[in-house]
């Protein structure tokens, strides 16, 4: 993910006067969290069309217009972030582990297992699921945290601009990880108002690659403009189509790489203001459990689809609300919880994993030989 890419690049500079959403040394860097919420909103647009076969729209219909919407400006794009933030936590845990003496290496091999295990049950429900794929890379990702920050983000980068060229979304799991991970090294969302200036440069320079990215993707739109919507048999289309089809994949995924840049640096951007964090709460709530929120989209629409026939008859539009309305509901809900509870049920279970111990979920209640 370009997004911190040329912050680095362009220095650092200090910043006097920002408040920080997230202080230095705060076990909850709540930033991550609203960007890991504002991630899955995307998520569960793109992920809803398969899961209830969703009707493929009619040329000039509302759903032919939320269709060209969802490709110019949600594929792609969110699965981006979520990827690029794994990269960061993946920092953020072994750090905090090697501060308190334990054996970084060991929790985050059992911490990746019991995501593995996630991901193997959730696949079988949601065969496009990413949790299963994320545990895999994520073992790939291990020896990059011996390199230097500098090293890593240069690694991440021309891997990155390698697969985008490719247009294959899936092997951009590890580049996205490993950009994190040098992200996270530099330290950008420990201490964000210091990295302020430079996050406002990358801002625009993603601002301006985004405009060159959506009209490459305008221009390589295929003939059947919904030909990416269906299931495709490759001896079923014509040579012509494939290569169209093929040029239209690469300016996809190119596009939502820059523009997942812009995405993240607006939101930073929009987080330093008090009012906005405020108005952000239930996002970030929602975010905080977001492996949780993430299996539970699919329970919900899986559930819905069961109980109310809505597999292979909704439109676009119709599936739209649905979503709409399982975010007020996984809001309200992860608010709610979190106001009790320390974490997700997902993430108390994860986290048990991961110790080897079963920790207090309840809020005030004391960990006994916390590490």
């Amino acid at each position: 993910m370009s997004v911190f890419v040329w912050t680095f690049i362009y220095g650092k500079k200090e910043v006097i006067g920002l408040s920080a959403f997230a202080p230095i040394g705060n076990q909850r860097i709540n930033t991550l969290d609203t960007v890991r919420g504002f991630a899955l909103l995307g998520i569960v647009l793109v992920n809803i069309l398969p899961l209830l076969s969703v009707q493929t729209p009619a040329p000039g219909s509302v759903d032919a217009w939320l269709f060209q919407f969802f490709n110019f400006a949600v594929e792609s794009r969110f699965f981006v972030i979520f990827s690029f933030l794994f990269g960061v936590g993946f920092h953020l845990f072994v750090s905090r582990a090697k501060e308190k003496g334990a054996n970084s290496t060991a929790l985050f091999i059992r911490r990746l297992i019991a995501l593995l295990a996630f991901g193997f049950v959730h696949k079988m429900f949601h065969p496009g699921e990413a949790l299963f794929i994320y545990a895999i890379f994520g073992f790939m990702l291990m020896p990059f945290y011996r390199l230097r920050a500098k090293t890593n983000l240069a690694i991440g980068l021309i891997l990155s601009i390698l697969v985008c060229a490719t247009g294959v979304k899936p092997f951009l799991v590890l580049p996205l990880f490993i950009l994190g991970l040098s992200v996270g090294q530099f330290g950008v969302f420990q201490d964000i108002p210091r990295f302020l200036p430079a996050i406002k440069k990358v801002q625009g320079i993603a601002f301006a690659l985004t405009l060159l990215g959506l009209y490459a993707q305008y221009q390589f739109l295929p003939s059947d403009p919904f030909m990416s919507a269906q299931t495709i048999v490759v001896d079923d289309i014509s040579e012509q189509q494939l290569l169209e089809l093929t040029y239209y994949t690469i300016a996809l995924t190119s596009t939502g790489f820059v523009m997942s840049a812009f995405y993240t640096t607006t939101l930073i951007r929009l987080l330093e203001h008090r009012s906005v964090q405020k108005a952000l709460a239930p996002l970030t709530s929602y975010g905080r459990m977001a492996l949780t929120n993430y299996v539970g989209q699919t329970v919900l629409i899986l559930a819905g689809g069961y109980l109310f026939g809505w597999y292979g008859t909704l439109s676009y539009w119709q599936s739209t609300l649905i979503c709409l309305g399982i975010y007020a509901l996984q809001m309200a809900c992860s608010m709610l919880w979190l106001s009790v509870f320390r974490m997700g049920p997902l993430e108390w279970v994860w986290r048990v994993c991961t110790y080897m111990r079963v920790t207090p979920l309840l809020k005030g209640s004391k960990e006994r030989g916390r590490a």
